[in-house]
């Protein structure tokens, strides 16, 4: 299956912002609250990661509905969340270490437990 293609000023904007804001949908639609992630852009796909781990709440919630709304650097989203390809996760920690360098949130992001959470994230609503 192809991911959905990206507006290219929504691609680039989300793709540079330092941080972004996910509010998961519910199965009813309604958003949760929003709360601050980690973005990088690799080629033209965007992916995050649970800064806790596979316990972090945002990620165990995709789990159950796979939808949230992305807010950054003057865009906002609806967003599939979908596990990424294993191949790709070399490339997203180069990424990490690239835009959060290899101390602090680059670190942080990079770790076994936060890089087993990598989600590509794919512009589109729930069907």
């Amino acid at each position: 299956m192809s991911a959905a293609t990206w507006a290219r000023t929504d691609l680039d904007a989300l793709g540079a912002a330092s941080e972004i804001r996910i509010a998961t949908i519910r199965r009813d639609g309604t958003p949760r609250t929003p709360l601050p992630i980690w973005v990088v852009r690799v080629g033209d796909q965007l992916y995050v990661r649970s800064y806790n781990g596979p316990g972090g709440s945002w990620f165990r919630q995709v789990g159950a509905h796979p939808y949230a709304r992305v807010r950054g650097a003057g865009r906002a989203a609806t967003v599939r969340l979908v596990p990424a390809d294993p191949d790709v996760r070399a490339a997203v920690d180069r990424a990490y270490w690239a835009k959060y360098g290899r101390g602090g949130f680059g670190a942080a992001m990079t770790t076994p437990g936060a890089a087993a959470t990598t989600l590509r994230l794919e512009p589109g609503a729930p069907a």
